[in-house]
């Protein structure tokens, strides 16, 4: 009788999530994990950041141009107020909150809005900085604050590959909460769409993604480490640190670039990271990064799409020690297609870490229960 309950509950729990047009019982995790919906029906979910207690958690897109406020009422771990805090703006992809203010990042344009949780239901912004470029190709922005106070925005190459003579694109800037001060903190960048600090050391890392067109298996994309102002990466003489571009390869030697510490898939897209700070997840998860692995988008069918995952990257001082998968399901590999792509990771007060996914307009929260 109890295994017949059992049977019936699970079923019911299946009906329930494929009511709600996401089948998070494809997602697989490692044992102890549960994947659950936050809140769902947000249009190109993307960049994510919360007020410090985690009850309000603001989004981003690149599609659309609104920018979401997110508020779980009730503390029951789902959101069930939803407030749109700007809208009209150009490819709002970076959000950060900052000293009760909200950070959104444009195209070419830095919003603050001032103690934005007094102010959610009349919001209004200023103007901090309007000089980026207005290409929006890999023209989107993450922006996050670094242990320094400053505000750091990347500036994406606005094409594949290409050497531009303006020496702002293909770099993350950095600049203080007002605006001022603008510089650029690393070159050689194509398209950073996330980095963090380790909470040890204050260092940065962040994601590359490599270039398009040089075939289904190079380059791969990367993982880098920025510990101090004025390395350069490569783009776009070098792709993955040991391979020279075919236009572009020939103009400086390999040694002259910092080649990346870790190595992802070809073509998979990682974007948000996050060093995990939390006690909920096992011992090993601590102080150690995981990152959403956006996917391929020009692979052949040949070889398959590849991506649409998390993936769980161990670090020892300035050193990758490991990786594994952490989440994948989200590619429906028969179809050769993905139902859903993770983008960003944000990790709430309990522990448990938030997910965005901008194709299937969700975000997932993932727990531990030993």
């Amino acid at each position: 009788m109890k295994k017949l309950t059992l049977i019936a509950t699970l079923l019911f729990l299946s009906i329930l999530v494929k009511a709600q047009g996401i089948d998070l019982s494809k997602i697989q995790l490692p044992e102890g994990f549960k994947i659950e919906i936050f809140a769902q029906d947000i249009p190109d979910a993307r960049s994510l950041a919360s007020t410090p207690d985690g009850k309000t958690i603001f989004v981003g897109n690149r599609s659309r141009k609104n920018v979401y406020a997110l508020t779980d009422t009730d503390g029951d771990m789902i959101a069930d107020k939803t407030d749109i805090i700007a809208t009209g703006l150009t490819m709002p992809n970076g959000v950060a909150f900052h000293n009760g203010d909200l950070f959104v990042a444009e195209v070419s344009k830095i919003h603050r809005f001032p103690n934005i949780m007094d102010n959610l239901a009349s919001p209004k912004s200023e103007v901090i900085y309007e000089d980026f470029p207005t290409e929006r190709h890999h023209g989107w922005k993450f922006i996050a604050f670094g242990p320094d106070g400053k505000l750091y925005v990347p500036v994406g190459a606005p094409c594949n590959v290409c050497d531009r003579e303006e020496e702002i694109f293909a770099t993350i800037t950095r600049m203080d909460p007002d605006g001022s001060n603008l510089e650029i903190y690393a070159s050689g960048v194509r398209n950073s769409v996330g980095f963090t600090w380790d909470p040890k050391t204050q260092k940065m890392w962040f994601t590359d993604n490599g270039r398009d067109r040089l075939g289904d298996n190079i380059p791969a994309c990367e993982l880098n480490y920025a510990p101090e102002k004025g390395m350069h990466f490569g783009f776009p003489y070098w792709h993955q640190g040991d391979i020279a571009d075919p236009d572009f390869g020939d103009k400086f030697p390999q040694d002259k670039f910092t080649a990346p510490s870790y190595k992802f898939e070809p073509h998979s897209a990682p974007l948000g990271l996050r060093f995990y700070q939390g006690d909920m997840f096992p011992a090993k998860y601590k102080n150690n990064i995981i990152v959403a692995q956006h996917g391929s988008w020009d692979r052949s069918k040949d070889v398959g799409h590849i991506g649409y995952q998390l993936r769980f990257v161990q670090i020892e001082g300035d050193k990758v020690v490991s990786s594994e998968i952490f989440a994948t399901g989200w590619l429906d590999k028969a179809e050769n297609k993905g139902w859903g792509k993770p983008v960003d990771i944000l990790e709430l007060p309990d522990g448990s870490i938030l997910v965005s996914d901008d194709v299937a307009g969700a975000i997932y929260r993932i727990s531990y229960q030993k």
